[in-house]
């Protein structure tokens, strides 16, 4: 398989911002003298802390070239955005103006952290901040070696099979694969018709891919009927506007988007291969998959024979093995970018990177609409890529 034709791009937690172009924010600052720096910013956080400029250092050195003293600057507080009158200083702010012989003025902070090296280094120049890579070590956040790329070349494959084989118009597909061992643990579709495609919907209000899409998908259009309407992610709420059929209600329902029903297949296969496992099937019991230990899951459907498939027969004869904890560690390959309800159980998984070919426009939870990667509030965070597809694997997927 020849890698190079394959493009691997890391999704930030934020959108790409020219270094040099940063949204700023207005404040008070005030140039002050060295010896009342401690107790200016002690009072500082207290009355006027900067929650939403964490990044921002408070105060700016700077060396004075004809004196060679130090220049202190000082953040005061935030200032209105659409006034610049100085007597808008807070109460608890205007009182230390006298004792401290401060001279407010309005200056700008860039509003949001930054992202790269280079960000910060823009950013430097208007105010100091401070840039924190991530913590986190994640294989391919600083780009990937030649086996692994063939590797995720491989799996996306395997998802562009299942999206097509069998599926007028396209579904959405989603591999879940152990990288340790590069094996796949489950891959499934979307389950959300009880037909590979939904009923007429051109009077359902949707508006069609390729007139929303940033990929052109007009040669796979053609091929599948110009529409992407059955593909759960990108329409997650036109199930409801479909007449449906109710003896197939069990194993058709409007969550059964492919990454969904991935997990549950992923699941089912833990509650076989460890029936008697349920004390360990904790967080505290979490087994890493980036070790050497062999794949603990197995897929539940066949492909070529150069995927290797984990059949869960030494597993169940190796008794000293724990129940791993939901997909923790464990890759998720995808043809088109997740929903926000999709992304969001990703994390719950515990997934540990997530790949995908097309973004998603109208409702994509890792770039195309919003970034659950960037969520700091959230618990687990995972490393986002979208994989541009070569000519001939989008030849590919018209050849159905």
């Amino acid at each position: 398989m020849d890698s190079d034709a394959w493009e691997i791009i890391h999704i930030p937690e934020k959108p790409a911002l020219s270094p040099d172009h940063q949204p700023t924010v207005k404040v008070y600052a005030s140039i002050i003298k060295p010896k009342f720096a401690n107790t200016i910013v002690r009072q500082l956080c207290k009355i006027a802390p900067l929650e939403d400029l964490r990044h921002v250092k408070r105060v700016k050195k700077k060396i004075l070239p004809d004196r060679g003293e130090t220049q202190l600057t000082v953040i005061l507080c935030l200032a209105p955005e659409h006034n610049d009158p100085l007597n808008d200083l807070p109460p608890d702010v205007q009182q230390l103006v006298d004792p401290y012989e401060l001279s407010p003025f309005i200056t700008q902070v860039c509003k949001y952290a930054a992202a790269s090296k280079e960000e910060w280094e823009e950013q430097s120049k208007i105010w100091p901040t401070s840039f924190h890579p991530p913590t986190y070590n994640i294989d391919g956040i600083g780009g990937f070696s030649e086996e692994d790329t063939q590797s995720i070349c491989k799996f996306m494959r395997v998802v562009i099979d299942m999206a097509v084989s069998g599926h007028k118009p396209l579904v959405n597909a989603a591999v879940i694969v152990d990288p340790s061992v590069r094996r796949i643990i489950a891959s499934e579709t979307d389950q959300v018709y009880a037909s590979s495609a939904p009923r007429d919907n051109t009077s359902a209000g949707t508006r069609p891919f390729k007139e929303t899409g940033e990929i052109c998908l007009n040669g796979i259009l053609e091929k599948q009927n110009g529409s992407l309407s059955a593909v759960a992610c990108l329409n997650p709420w036109q199930w409801s506007l479909q007449p449906h059929d109710t003896e197939n209600c069990s194993q058709w329902h409007p969550l059964r988007h492919a990454s969904m029903v991935a997990i549950e297949s992923s699941s089912a296969r833990d509650r076989h291969l460890f029936p008697n496992s349920s004390e360990s099937f904790r967080p505290d019991h979490v087994q890493p998959s980036n070790t050497d230990s062999p794949a603990k899951k197995q897929k539940t459907s066949s492909h070529s024979p150069d995927v290797q498939i984990d059949s869960g027969e030494e597993t169940l004869r190796d008794p000293s093995m724990e129940r791993p904890y939901l997909c923790t560690g464990y890759d998720i390959f995808l043809l088109l970018e997740p929903c926000t309800m999709c992304a969001m159980a990703l994390v719950h998984q515990r997934i540990k990177r997530i790949f995908y070919a097309f973004p998603n426009p109208t409702a994509g939870g890792l770039g195309g609409v919003h970034r659950l990667q960037g969520e700091k509030s959230l618990n687990h965070h995972y490393a986002v890529f979208r994989v541009l597809l070569p000519d001939d694997a989008l030849r590919q997927m018209t050849m159905v």
